[in-house]
């Protein structure tokens, strides 16, 4: 794939990234991660970079999303939840298997980001219904 088609085909990705559509952007990123490693073109430093930058930032807005559809289906009744139970439920229900390095992370960033109303304590967060 030349330079123009990549540039092309990352911008695409950028673009489902702001619809919210990871899956999608996912997989033409892994695409342009391929024809990167194939070494077909040598890609200038600054295309190569754009790639692996939206790829992480892909990957994590993916998992902030899966996060949170887990927690915003926990029963309202309990005011608390392992990191431990959304690890295992984000395995069982979404199929993500991160490690809870990362899932800690994730959520972490999204209580920065004022889109989980909660507290980490220890191995747990702690919900905050007002």
């Amino acid at each position: 794939m030349n330079p123009k088609e990549f540039m092309k085909l990352l911008n695409e990705a950028r673009e489902l990234m702001t619809q919210g559509k990871y899956t999608e952007a996912i997989v033409i990123l892994e695409t342009l991660k391929n024809s990167d490693k194939s070494s077909e073109y040598d890609y200038n430093y600054d295309l190569v970079h754009q790639l692996y930058q939206l790829d992480s930032n892909c990957k994590s807005a993916y998992h902030q999303q899966k996060i949170l559809e887990i927690i915003k289906n926990f029963p309202i009744t309990k005011n608390s939840i392992k990191f431990e139970e959304i690890h295992k439920l984000l395995r069982v229900k979404v199929d993500l298997n991160i490690s809870e390095e990362i899932l800690r992370r994730e959520v972490e960033l999204l209580i920065l980001r004022n889109l989980l109303s909660c507290k980490i304590e220890g191995d747990r967060l702690i919900f905050s219904h007002h």
